[in-house]
């Protein structure tokens, strides 16, 4: 068969099948249109512009939702009924530069105290200088220690006994304690004629009395640093203006417990059990009673009388058995090793 005849049959044939067939010759055109290659450049096109606007619409749902993933949205009414507006990120609390700032802050306050000691030690210093001239001055007229055994020896011999109260086992041991003071006075040592050596002189004016708004307590706190130097007799003339001019100061209590530790520390026990009765005996309450009962006590140790040591660890223990087991427990233990009170 030749091509013309070929060609001329095959559109006989189309013609009777469409004929035939309408709906089928409707259903073939279609499918030849669809099945027709399109343009490779209106493809192209087509694909490109279509990616774009994907990506806007992208880039225009993280500006509209920038907390959302696309498929849900934040609710605009909570469970408990109260509307809640746009999600805010809160800003951090602190940032680099305000610490920077604030520890600034706390260099400058520091700075500024730091000066205002310099000012205070600066006027220390000048008072100080003041007051050397002076003892110097009357270095050689006269000892810087002066004797206190009267006016020490009345106050102390004052005190015999704790008052009149019912005839119970309390009261009989604070009539013993009360009896302490009954043995032969002890004289304060006044120092030598020729008053202390100018080393010991220089040693004493290198210790600075405080100057504050209190001056009261500057003076007990000087007694005590001329105490802690191991500058005892100085501490006790200190100490001693300290309680007769302030019998009213909070502190009157440390005041006349250290007067004690002044003169026991000195080897001069019967002077400090005085001293630690009559602190006791004035507040038994005080923060420094208990001190006092308990160095009463070593006092009548160094002074080989077990009996009234024993009777006074006793009335510590009773009387104050948290300090007992406390504060003071270790020197309260130390001293009922040294003593037997069981005989």
């Amino acid at each position: 068969m030749t091509p013309a005849k070929s060609l001329k049959f095959s559109g006989l044939s189309t013609f009777r099948v469409q004929r035939a067939f309408p709906a089928l010759g409707a259903i073939v055109a279609a499918a030849v249109v669809a099945t027709t290659p399109v343009p490779s450049m209106a493809q192209d096109n087509a694909e490109a512009r279509l990616r774009r606007a994907e990506a806007e619409i992208r880039a225009l749902q993280r500006a509209v939702f920038p907390g959302g993933d696309g498929r849900f949205f934040e609710p605009q009414i909570t469970a408990d009924g109260s509307a809640t507006g746009p999600a805010t990120t809160s800003a951090p609390s602190t940032t680099a530069v305000t610490d920077i700032l604030a520890r600034l802050d706390a260099m400058e306050q520091q700075l500024q105290r730091l000066t205002a000691l310099t000012e205070e030690n600066t006027n220390t210093l000048g008072l100080l200088g003041e007051r050397v001239t002076g003892l110097e001055a009357r270095a050689n007229n006269a000892p810087m220690i002066a004797p206190q055994t009267a006016a020490i020896t009345a106050e102390a011999e004052a005190e015999t006994g704790i008052g009149a109260e019912t005839e119970t086992e309390a009261g009989a041991m604070e009539s013993n304690l009360a009896a302490m003071t009954g043995a032969s006075e002890a004289e304060t040592q006044a120092p030598a004629a020729s008053g202390p050596s100018p080393e010991r002189l220089a040693a004493v004016q290198e210790i600075t009395k405080p100057q504050t708004e209190d001056a009261a307590d500057d003076e007990y706190s000087y007694g005590f640093r001329l105490w802690n130097a191991g500058f005892y007799p100085e501490a006790r003339q200190q100490l001693a203006s300290y309680v007769e001019q302030h019998p009213d100061h909070f502190r009157i209590t440390y005041g006349r417990n250290l007067l004690g530790r002044a003169f026991l520390d000195d080897g001069m026990p019967e002077e400090a059990a005085r001293w630690f009765l009559r602190n006791y005996q004035a507040d038994r309450t005080a923060n420094r009673a208990p001190d006092s009962l308990l160095y009463l006590a070593e006092s009548m140790i160094a002074m080989g009388d077990t009996r009234r040591a024993c009777i006074a660890l006793a009335e510590f223990g009773d009387t104050y058995p948290a300090v007992a087991t406390g504060r003071l427990a270790d020197q309260y233990e130390s001293n009922r090793r040294r003593v037997n009170c069981e005989s």
